[in-house]
C-alpha cells in the first residue's frame, strides 16, 4: 500500500522524557518496518517549556510544539493523544481527549487511584459509541517471548496453571543518596515500586495465564524516608542538590495472591535489588510443565515438559527470533535479537491495526482499571495488615488476547 493511499493518523504526544522518547521512536519506526493500514503523522509534541519542547521535538522527530495539552487536543490535525506524563495528569488529559473525539494511548499505571481509573473507563465507554478508542501501554505484552508464552498456555502446553512466581527487580534507588524525582512523590506517581514496576507483573501474570487476580495480601516497605532533591534530571537518573525532601511512596512491594482459578501467585517488585537493572521475571508452573522468562534475556523463553524422559529432562531454551514467532516477520534474520524499544514499536503496530479495523485495542481501559484495583487492594492490605483483600472481578471477563 502506498503512503498516499493510507489514511493519516495525526498523533499528539504529551510529555517527552524517558517514556516520551521510547514512544517517539516507536511512532517513527513502526511504519518503516511494518505494513501499517494507517500512516502515523507525528504532528505535535506537548511540553510546559517551549524551549525544551522545541529541542525535544527536533531531536525526536515531531512536527510541531504546544505548551498546553488542551490546545493540542483542539487541533484538527490530531486524531490520537499519547499520554506520557506523570500519573497525576493521566485522568484529566485522557478524559478531555476522549470527549473531544480523539483516540487515547496512556502509559501505565493508568491512573493514581481507582476513582480516577473508573472515571476514565466511563469516558472511554461513552467515546467508544462514537468510534473513539483507548488503550493502556502495558508494553511488555508486546515482547515476542511473552506473546509466545501466552500462546503456549492457551494451547495447554503446561496443562492447568498451578502456581505463578513473578518478580520485577531494579537497583536505581538502592543508593540511599540517589536523588528525589516525581516517581518518589505519591501525589504525582500514586505509588512507588508497586505501581511503577509492580503493575507490569500484575498485568503480565493476568495476560499470560488468561486469568485475573481475585484477591491479594500485600506488604509495602519504604527503606529510605528522605533523599536529596534533584537539581536536574534525565530519565531515571538525576544530580543531587543540597536540599532534602521526603519519600512518600513504597520502595518495595511483596504480594501473595490468588488468581480467578484459585491458583496461588507470589509477586515481588523492588527498586532496591543491587545488581538487577531490569530483571522482570515470571515463572508459571502447570500440571504438565512450566514456562520461565527473564527480561534481561528477553529473546528467550524456557519451557519444561514433564512428559520428557527423566534421563534428558530439563528446561528447553527457545530462541524467540524465528519468522513465525510473534512480530518477528518485520525485523531481522533468526538469531538477531530484539531489544527494549521493540515492544513500543509492536504497541504502535497493534494499536494502529485495531484503529484501522474499528476494533478495541488491548489492553483496554477496563484492563487498566482492574490492575488499578489490584494495586489498591495491595495498598489496603499492607496498611491494614490484613491477610487477604478481595479484588472485584472485571466486568468484561479476563484479559484480552493482545
Amino acid at each position: 500500500m502506498s503512503e498516499t493511499a493510507r489514511p493519516r493518523l495525526g498523533v499528539a504526544m504529551v510529555g517527552y522524557s524517558f517514556m516520551g522518547r521510547a514512544h517517539s521512536q516507536a511512532w517513527r519506526v513502526a511504519p518503516r518496518f511494518f505494513d501499517l493500514p494507517m500512516a502515523p503523522d507525528m504532528a505535535v509534541l506537548v511540553g510546559r517549556s517551549a524551549d525544551a519542547a522545541n529541542a525535544a521535538a527536533e531531536q525526536l522527530g515531531w512536527g510541531g510544539v504546544e505548551t498546553d495539552w488542551r490546545r493540542a487536543i483542539e487541533r484538527d490535525d490530531v486524531d490520537l493523544v499519547d499520554i506520557c506524563t506523570p500519573g497525576d495528569t493521566h485522568a484529566e488529559i485522557a478524559q478531555a481527549a476522549l470527549a473531544a473525539g480523539k483516540h487515547v494511548l496512556v502509559e501505565k499505571p493508568m491512573a493514581n487511584s481507582v476513582a480516577e481509573a473508573e472515571a476514565m473507563v466511563q469516558a472511554a465507554r461513552q467515546a467508544r459509541a462514537g468510534g473513539v478508542r483507548s488503550m493502556v501501554g502495558f508494553t511488555y505484552r508486546r515482547v515476542p517471548a511473552i506473546q509466545l508464552a501466552r500462546q503456549l498456555v492457551e494451547e495447554g502446553r503446561i496443562g492447568e496453571v498451578r502456581q505463578v512466581r513473578a518478580q520485577y527487580l531494579q537497583d536505581w534507588l538502592a543508593d540511599a543518596e540517589a536523588p528525589l524525582s516525581w516517581r518518589l512523590d505519591k501525589d504525582k506517581a500514586g505509588s512507588g515500586a508497586l505501581g511503577d514496576i509492580g503493575a507490569h507483573i500484575v498485568d503480565l501474570t493476568q495476560f499470560i495465564t488468561g486469568q485475573t487476580f481475585a484477591g491479594v495480601s500485600g506488604m509495602l516497605e519504604t527503606f529510605v524516608k528522605e533523599r536529596p532533591v534533584a537539581e536536574s534530571f534525565s530519565g531515571l537518573h538525576g544530580t543531587a542538590g543540597t536540599e532534602r525532601g521526603p519519600v512518600t511512596v513504597d520502595d518495595a512491594a511483596l504480594i501473595t495472591a490468588r488468581l480467578s482459578s484459585g491458583a496461588p501467585a507470589i509477586l515481588e517488585a523492588t527498586r532496591y535489588a543491587w545488581g538487577r537493572k531490569n530483571a522482570m521475571r515470571i515463572e508459571i508452573s502447570g500440571t504438565t510443565g512450566s514456562l520461565a522468562f527473564d527480561f534481561e534475556d528477553m529473546n528467550q523463553l524456557h519451557l519444561y515438559d514433564a512428559a520428557d524422559e527423566p534421563r534428558t529432562a530439563g528446561f528447553r531454551r527457545i530462541l524467540v527470533t524465528e519468522p513465525d514467532h510473534p512480530y518477528i516477520e518485520g525485523w531481522w534474520p533468526p538469531g538477531h535479537g530484539l531489544g527494549y524499544e521493540h515492544g513500543f514499536v509492536h504497541q504502535v503496530v497493534d494499536l494502529v491495526g485495531a484503529l484501522a479495523a474499528g476494533e478495541d485495542p488491548a489492553p483496554s481501559f477496563e484492563d487498566g482499571l482492574h490492575v488499578q484495583r489490584v494495586l489498591d487492594a495491595v495498598e489496603k492490605s499492607s496498611a491494614e495488615q490484613s491477610v487477604y483483600t478481595e479484588v472485584p472481578a472485571p466486568a468484561g471477563g479476563g484479559p484480552a488476547a493482545h
